[in-house]
């Protein structure tokens, strides 16, 4: 059997309006990501899932929960879901962070993490998914990173080539997590 795996990026905070990449630091919903997560709940709530799964910063867990607001599906947070850590970097202006992006796929941002590292955290999180939710249909609610990750891991997308794609909002994207 297989998992079906349907990502959805964090609703807009205050940072993505002002421009801010906020890597790990925790972030808070804008007005607009607020009425988003609402939508993304209208959009998914009548779809069979069976727990939805959220990194542990504060703005996937503030989308799933306004998204979800009475715990079903049942909710999840996993820290390997965390967006890229862009270390001296997290909280300053995107298009610094994604003038870099390329070459941090094995050199660590400095003071962060690599997306090398996103991709093993990512790996590591659906070996655990294949393993204990196979012949389920799971949403998770993470980070643009986390997207690049699943793109690669499940899709067979080049690292360094989907890294230099910049990230293009859509209501979900759906993947299947083949049985381990």
């Amino acid at each position: 059997m297989a998992v079906e795996v349907i990502y959805e990026a964090h609703s807009t905070t205050t940072d993505n309006e002002a421009g801010i990449s906020t890597g790990w630091l925790q972030g808070h919903l804008s007005e607009q990501g607020r009425r988003e997560a609402r939508e993304l709940g209208e959009r998914r709530g009548r779809q069979d899932i069976a727990a939805v799964f959220t990194s542990d910063l504060n703005r996937a867990v503030e989308t799933a929960r306004i998204a979800f607001p009475d715990g079903r599906p049942p909710l999840h947070q996993d820290a390997r879901l965390r967006e890229c850590d862009y270390g001296d970097l997290n909280g300053h202006p995107s298009h610094l962070v994604a003038a870099r992006r390329a070459r941090h796929l094995d050199e660590p941002f400095p003071g962060g993490q690599s997306y090398r590292q996103v991709l093993a955290a990512t790996d590591a999180f659906l070996q655990d998914l294949a393993r204990d939710w196979d012949g389920r249909r799971v949403l998770l609610i993470a980070h643009t990173a986390n997207q690049w990750a699943l793109d690669c891991l499940l899709a067979g997308a080049p690292p360094l080539d989907s890294l230099r794609t910049p990230f293009a909002w859509q209501p979900g994207w759906t993947y299947t997590l083949p049985a381990r």
